[in-house]
């Protein structure tokens, strides 16, 4: 049987989409069945005399579409004419039983916590207190969420007054806050080179400058730091110095406290991020125990409890407490008082700390499942958490890589997606371990990203 090769003599625009296009057609045509097998998108770009880059694009996008499918070991073929389009790429966070596999999502597994969040939440309902988180509430009006944000900050290494105690609704919205509190427009803001992209969307809303602070395989460096405060006159630095998002790495003590001195000398506040922070085993201690008139710590129980449980806490220098209070309250008026008392109990009574516990097991056992599918030679890229980051053999663009492991039916995220200065970006992916909610896909999804990186890379540049 002659291999599909599509006319685009005809067509306009860029070639991944003229290949799509006909793809799309010849479908809905019947002159592509269902279970027809197409020509590896190698075959198919010698074919049309185009890079295999092209063709592994326009592949990855009919993935996306639900038109064709790729199966390790056979090819890729046609979709049958039942499959859904929903099946595809949701749009949604849920997780899904069918359809790709995501490995792109920073999530913690749910499971674990929902038979004792049904419990506290019974526990509510029934208790004469209900009233009282129905109305309207201040952070002194009910100090046992303070005293449980006491609590959960201490098991995190921070020794907290109440009073430096600013509950928030999870720790993108503590970090908002702190941003809108502390810092005004025009002011720089900078991050590691390699960073959490929300905050960067933050600084745009804010009006804010920012730049970005040189990192090694250690992590964030100490002089970069100092060499950006003589030049440049920061008014805060984020960071993220446990599991650093995305490349796992957590910051040793010696360069935790080199970031304190400088950042006291030069008079920058820091904004410590540590959701990882409950994940991490035998970790050093916060920069805020080296810091503590200058670091915002921002922790939550998103990513080690329960993601949907849009709760975290704020540890803050006395001086500025208020004025994040003064934020959350602009931003939400008040951090969701059910929520927040559902974490509370969770804390109280020893629940949250298990769960974390439970977290941190899981991800340990999924870490050896990666290691196990892609081989020994990456354990050094392994780490306590639920992602890992993996620099791709030399003349693999992450760009690429994405792209075929996409028309293989596995979503992953490239180093670029991470990167302040696009340019600067390493050809790297991050996988996430935690959002498919069955090993078996898990293992399914890694089988074929250890595939798609036992080819031959293919470097040429992107041709559209």
């Amino acid at each position: 049987m002659a291999i599909w090769i599509p006319d685009l003599s005809s067509r306009e625009g860029p070639k991944y989409l003229q290949i799509l296009e006909a793809m799309a057609e010849d479908i809905a045509a019947g002159r592509l069945a269902a279970g027809t097998r197409l020509p590896p998108h190698r075959e198919l770009a010698y074919q049309l005399n185009l890079s295999p880059n092209t063709t592994s694009r326009a592949y990855a996008e009919a993935v996306k579409r639900a038109l064709i499918k790729g199966e390790v070991g056979r090819g890729t073929f046609v979709r049958s004419a039942d499959f859904s389009p929903d099946q595809a790429e949701p749009e949604t966070l849920l997780r899904e039983s069918r359809g790709p596999i995501d490995l792109s999502r920073n999530l913690p597994l749910p499971g674990f916590s929902e038979p004792h969040i049904r419990r506290v939440m019974s526990e509510i309902a029934s208790d004469t207190g209900l009233r009282a988180l129905l109305d309207y509430q201040t952070d002194t009006d009910l100090v046992h969420h303070l005293e449980a944000g006491q609590s959960w900050l201490a098991d995190c290494g921070v020794e907290a007054s109440l009073e430096c105690i600013v509950p928030v609704a999870g720790g993108q919205h503590g970090i908002l806050c702190t941003l809108m509190a502390l810092l005004k427009p025009g002011d720089l803001l900078l991050a590691e080179a390699l960073t959490y992209t929300p905050v960067l969307a933050m600084a745009s809303r804010l009006n804010l400058q920012t730049g970005a602070v040189a990192m090694d395989a250690q992590g964030l460096i100490p002089e970069a730091f100092e060499a950006c405060c003589r030049e440049a006159n920061p008014k805060a630095l984020y960071l993220t110095p446990t599991l650093q998002a995305p490349t796992t790495v957590t910051l040793s003590e010696d360069r935790r406290a080199e970031i304190a001195r400088i950042a006291d000398h030069y008079g920058v506040i820091l904004i410590e991020d540590d959701v990882f922070g409950p994940l991490k085993c035998d970790k050093p201690a916060p920069i805020a125990r080296f810091a503590p008139d200058l670091t915002v710590y921002v922790t939550s129980l998103s990513k080690s409890v329960a993601p949907g449980l849009r709760i975290g806490f704020l540890h803050a220098p006395r001086k500025v407490a208020s004025a994040l209070r003064q934020s959350v309250n602009l931003s939400v008026w008040m951090t969701p008082p059910m929520p927040l008392e559902v974490a509370s109990r969770l804390i109280k009574d020893g629940t949250a700390a298990r769960l974390a516990e439970q977290q941190r097991q899981t991800a340990s056992r999924r870490q050896q499942l990666v290691q196990r599918a892609l081989g020994m030679d990456t354990a050094k890229q392994f780490s306590d958490g639920f992602h890992f980051w993996l620099p791709l053999p030399e003349g693999w663009r992450a760009d690429v890589f994405r792209s075929e492991c996409a028309r293989m039916g596995v979503h992953i995220s490239e180093g670029r997606s991470f990167a302040m200065n696009a340019a600067d970006a390493p050809e790297a992916i991050r996988l996430c371990v935690s959002h498919e909610p069955g090993e078996e896909r898990l293992i399914q999804g890694l089988d074929i990203i250890a595939a798609v990186l036992r080819q031959k890379p293919c470097g040429t540049p992107l041709t559209l």
